[in-house]
């Protein structure tokens, strides 16, 4: 039973009561929103949340949920929308206390029925007749009450004891996940734009850490009037959010930092830039919001996932097998081959000296994953190394299941070896914990390209491109945008997704094998064939029946746009054989 404003919500009947105790009636679907938003814990839900909650698995428009929040403001007669309150990101809060209590009407205390069927009031229990042969009680029970709950007691206990090992520890004693609290931006821009634009980066900011699931955010300018909220919103969370707004001639910068709020100790600090040339206001926020949220979540990630304490042998050699992950993380983005030689000879090296280092071993099987797709493992080491990265993500996942390095590298693996549907539930995890992650975002498009999901392809490339992190990883959504326009048929429209993702990273032939398709479909034949020369050079050997990707598991859709765009390779100069 929670209850709040007057009014009763009874979970277990699925039953909203007013303060006369009369039931008012609510669709299941309007029930269920009420009840997420009594048990967020005066967190804010956006809107995809609450979506995704009440409709899960079912692709609803917006329409369906303004009609759940109508509905609901109608029961609680809140015409002034001071219950349900729209945040400034675009979600919802419900703006006032929630307290448990007992259900004392399901209890039906003092009432029996007699066999005619009527209702009798039992007389209260200190006047009950006492039983003939009175038993010595202790706390109000009998001896055998006593000796029966003992026994039950020590089932539980051994019960617990056996099974501790087994379950984890969420479903034996449910954790509160922390609370963050997203301070509004400081404006120390000293421009006309700069309170506007540091309103929307700390709506931005708030909505997109209300995504993360392993921790609660709070918003303290939307908490319930009455006191200092700001205060104690702060006061009542774990960590903080905090930051400032520049501008110059050049760029707007926002600063952020996460701080122990406890203690006043900086967990992460970041920089994010944008051109103040920008003419798009709203992507210029979310770039901003994008490139300070993603590091501040993944460092939050690191806080609440941490890795096993490193042994004696190990703690001299952390800084640098930190270095040798970061490295080998950007050899999977920048990808070349001598790149990829060198950070798989590192991690290789790394991994030699420690061999019990998950965080490395991790990163290897990522990065030999994008060997995999890049092709540049013969069919025996591609067998191999599959087998060998399985094994090891799949004991990393046991040990740390909400990390989000093990999750991309998992997705990654998902994806290589041709389990599309499974990256897309992965890959939407790793997004659940870092709702900025452009690899995460790539790794989605890749899926729904195989799966003959082309539009949704393209939009979620798209959204990669508008947040534009990690920077590093950029000519993958790019190149994946001018693949997925492609197969939709559109050459023109093609032509400068991979134009920008050639000018990041020129060393994949096969980025200019489409680019040529591009040139050929928009009739530009001469730079068509000088697409294909390129590609060749970088890609020697590459004929049409070695060009396409593996189609296990593909879509027939994807299967016959797929043949067309290799047929317009061959019709720019590929060699048949």
């Amino acid at each position: 039973m929670l209850r709040f404003a007057g009014f009763e919500l009874d979970l277990q009947r699925a039953e909203l009561r007013g303060a006369d105790g009369m039931p008012i009636k609510l669709r299941p679907k309007t029930f269920e929103m009420l009840r997420l938003f009594a048990a967020s814990g005066g967190r804010v839900l956006s809107k995809q949340e609450l979506m995704e909650a009440v409709w899960p698995n079912v692709h609803v428009g917006e329409d369906s949920l303004f009609q759940c929040i109508r509905e609901l403001r109608t029961a609680l007669g809140d015409e002034r929308r001071q219950l349900i309150k729209l945040a400034s990101g675009g979600g919802y809060l419900l703006a006032t206390e929630v307290v448990a209590a007992p259900d004392v009407t399901a209890q039906a205390e003092g009432l029996r029925s007699d066999p005619t069927g009527e209702v009798e009031r039992r007389p209260p229990a200190e006047v009950v007749a006492a039983p003939v042969r009175p038993q010595r009680a202790v706390f109000g029970l009998s001896r055998q009450a006593m000796v029966a709950a003992v026994a039950a007691l020590c089932v539980i206990v051994v019960g617990l004891a056996v099974a501790a090992p087994v379950l984890k520890p969420d479903l034996l004693f449910k954790r509160t996940p922390p609370r963050l609290v997203v301070m509004p931006i400081v404006d120390d821009s000293n421009d006309p734009r700069g309170a506007v634009m540091a309103a929307e980066v700390t709506a931005r900011l708030t909505d997109g850490f209300a995504k993360i699931q392993n921790i609660s955010v709070v918003a303290p300018r939307l908490a319930a009037t009455g006191g200092d909220s700001t205060a104690a919103s702060v006061a009542s969370s774990d960590y903080e959010l905090r930051g400032e707004l520049q501008h110059s001639d050049q760029s707007w910068t926002l600063r952020a930092r996460v701080i122990k709020a406890g203690t006043g100790e900086v967990q992460s600090v970041v920089a994010a830039s944008v051109s103040a040339d920008e003419a798009d206001a709203q992507l210029a926020q979310s770039r901003l919001v994008a490139g300070a949220g993603h590091v501040l979540a993944r460092r939050l990630n690191e806080i609440l996932e941490p890795s096993a304490a490193p042994s004696r042998a190990r703690k001299s050699s952390a800084g640098g097998d930190k270095v040798a992950v970061e490295q080998a993380l950007a050899s999977i983005n920048q990808t070349t081959r001598e790149r990829f030689g060198a950070a798989q000879t590192m991690l290789q090296k790394a991994l030699a000296d420690d061999p019990d280092n998950r965080d490395i071993a991790v990163a290897l099987a990522s990065l030999q994953m994008r060997g995999i797709q890049m092709r540049w493992f013969s069919s025996d080491e591609a067998f191999a190394v599959e087998a060998k990265a399985s094994a090891t993500l799949e004991q990393a996942l046991r040990s740390k299941p909400n990390s989000i390095p093990v999750l991309e590298a998992y997705c990654r693996f998902q994806s290589a070896t041709n389990h599309f549907v499974e990256s897309l539930v992965t890959c939407a995890k790793v997004l659940s914990f870092d709702p900025w992650d452009g690899s995460a975002l790539y790794l989605v498009g890749l899926g729904q390209i195989f799966l003959g999901r082309f539009d949704d392809a393209l939009a979620t490339f798209r959204q990669a491109d508008r947040y534009d992190t990690p920077p590093t990883s950029r000519w993958t959504w790019l190149l994946g945008a001018g693949w997925a326009t492609l197969l939709k048929g559109q050459g023109e429209e093609a032509v400068p997704w991979l134009q920008r993702s050639i000018a990041i990273t020129a060393a994949t032939g096969r980025s200019h094998m489409l680019l040529a398709v591009a040139y050929q479909r928009s009739r530009r034949f001469d730079e068509a064939r000088a697409a294909i020369r390129e590609g060749l050079k970088l890609q020697p050997g590459t004929t049409r029946f070695n060009v396409a990707p593996p189609t296990k598991n593909a879509s027939p859709l994807y299967l016959a746009a797929a043949d067309r765009v290799v047929q317009g390779m061959v019709d720019a100069g590929l060699p048949e054989r």
